[in-house]
This record gives C-alpha cells, sequence and structure tokens, in this order.
C-alpha cells in the first residue's frame, strides 16, 4: 500500500491506538511487524497513520496484544475500513487540514459537549456571526477563502440539524451572548439562532451568567466529541499557533471532569433560555 503523504487526524488516531495496545501489551515493534510478516518499518508507518492497515491485520494485532475489549477492537476494525469521502474533502487544498478533520471527527462523532466563554459555539452560529469572526482574523483573509471558511462552518451543522442527528450540549458564557459581534443587528439574531435551536430535544444549552460566585474554570473552554466506544472520545482546543486533538485517557478524564463541573456551575436550560430573551431585548 502507498505510503500517506499527510494522514488525517482519523487515520493517525488508529495508529496511536494500536501502539497504545502494542505498548500495554509490553510488546516491542519488531515483534508485532514479525507477527504480520513486515518490518519494523512499515509497522511503524502503520502507528503513525502514514500507511493504512486492513480489517484481517487489525484482528490479528488486537488478539496478539492480549485486547479483550471486543468493542474497541471493533471500533477499530470500522476506523481502518472506512472508505467515506464526506462532504469535507471539497474543502481539500483550499483550507486547512484541521478544519477537515474537525469535520470528520463530528462526522463519526456519537455525541458533542462544547464549552465557550468569549464566543458562541461554532455549531449554534448564524451566517453573519461566523463572517464576522472569521473577519477578525490577522493577517486579513482573502475574501475567497473568508467566504469558504464561513460555508464550511455552515455545512458542519449537519450533525445536529441532519436528518441524523447527534445529542448535543453547549455550555456559554453571558461574556460571550453579550459581545456584539457583527453589529447589533447580527448578534440579535444570533441569540434568536441559539433559541430556536435550543427547542430541539436533542440539544441543551446552558449558560454561566455573570452573578455565579468564583467562576474559576477560565481555562475551560472545549470541544468534546463522544467516539463511537469511550476510549475513543476526543477534545478539541484552539490555541494561539492552531488546532489540538486530545485523546490520552488521563487527559480525557481530566475534561470529562472539568465538563461536569461546568454544566453544574451553570443555569438550568430554561433559566439560560429566560436570560437569553432578556439579552435579547437588552441589546
Amino acid at each position: 500500500m502507498a505510503r500517506r503523504k499527510q494522514p488525517t487526524a482519523r487515520q493517525e488516531r488508529l495508529g496511536s491506538e494500536l501502539r497504545k495496545l502494542r505498548d500495554a501489551a509490553g510488546l516491542k515493534g519488531r515483534d508485532a511487524a514479525a507477527l504480520l510478516g513486515t518490518d519494523s518499518a512499515q509497522l511503524s508507518q502503520i502507528e503513525f497513520g502514514t500507511a493504512g492497515v486492513s480489517e484481517e491485520r487489525v484482528r490479528r494485532l488486537a488478539a496478539h496484544y492480549a485486547c479483550t475489549d471486543t468493542e474497541l477492537t471493533e471500533a477499530l476494525v470500522a476506523m481502518a475500513t472506512d472508505r467515506t469521502h464526506g462532504w469535507w474533502e471539497e474543502y481539500r487544498g483550499h483550507l486547512p487540514n484541521s478544519f477537515l478533520d474537525l469535520s470528520e471527527l463530528e462526522h463519526h462523532a456519537t455525541s458533542r459537549w462544547d464549552v465557550d466563554l468569549l464566543h458562541v459555539s461554532g455549531l449554534l452560529q448564524t451566517e453573519d456571526y461566523a463572517r464576522a469572526l472569521f473577519s477578525t482574523r490577522i493577517p486579513e483573509l482573502p475574501e475567497g477563502e473568508l467566504e469558504l471558511r464561513v460555508r464550511h462552518r455552515m455545512q458542519r451543522r449537519l450533525i445536529i440539524q441532519g436528518a441524523t442527528p447527534i445529542p448535543y450540549e453547549a455550555v456559554i458564557h453571558e461574556a460571550a451572548l453579550r459581545i456584539r459581534v457583527g453589529g447589533r443587528a447580527a448578534a440579535q439574531a444570533q441569540l434568536a439562532r441559539i433559541l430556536e435551536l435550543s427547542e430541539a430535544d436533542h440539544v441543551t444549552v446552558r449558560v454561566i451568567p455573570f452573578t455565579l460566585d468564583r467562576f474559576d474554570d477560565t481555562g475551560s473552554a472545549m470541544i468534546y466529541a463522544g467516539g463511537s466506544v469511550p476510549k475513543l472520545d476526543t477534545v478539541v482546543r484552539d490555541g494561539p499557533h492552531g488546532t489540538t486533538f486530545i485523546d490520552s485517557e488521563a487527559q480525557l478524564g481530566v475534561f470529562r471532569t472539568l465538563f461536569r463541573r461546568v454544566e453544574a456551575a451553570s443555569l438550568g436550560p430554561e433559566r439560560s433560555r429566560e436570560l437569553i430573551h432578556k439579552l435579547a431585548k437588552e441589546l
């Protein structure tokens, strides 16, 4: 099989999970490679996602690594054999790969939690709100790329507005709701959009109010995407130097705890809707 020049985040995740199983079994790369009738170099390519791996090889490796988690094995087989060419592929070569990786992650997610402190969550954004955010980038984006980013963000909403939506929960700080991104009219339309989406049974929106005493979780902004099994959950965080995908079990546990803590500190869905209605009138 030809070596991939630039694997996707999903392909890298498959390789890293196979490497985790090998490490847990205490086996050297050369031992696992021998089982497959190949060399350490090719096994390394598989584990770094630069080479594909067949269903038969995934099952052989899982058995050799004494993996008793049959659900995880089946999930890894599904990742290895997946040939999905989703809508995001039309943007390849036009947008940063992290945009496409996030779209693919969302496509396969079974649930989604967001925590946002300064901006409305991407899946809840209106077109005008998203365009205003992308317009603040330094250096300024060319008009064509800006519009591509807006269109891509709007298409990502399929996971909560498409034919088979997934459970979605967003926790948003009141500060993000008060900031008039794109001006007063755009901000009002954005709040109306949040209220509209929050009426769906699978969508829950909670607000962290300014009146909350001692809100200390200022570093908890995140996207938490549920995998087909819990071990394949992923946290996505944006930073000054790009997007980071986090998948270590220890870190996933930390972010699950952070989310539940922020969720517990926020207003319930009904009180959150009341506050959003109030803010919309005040804008």
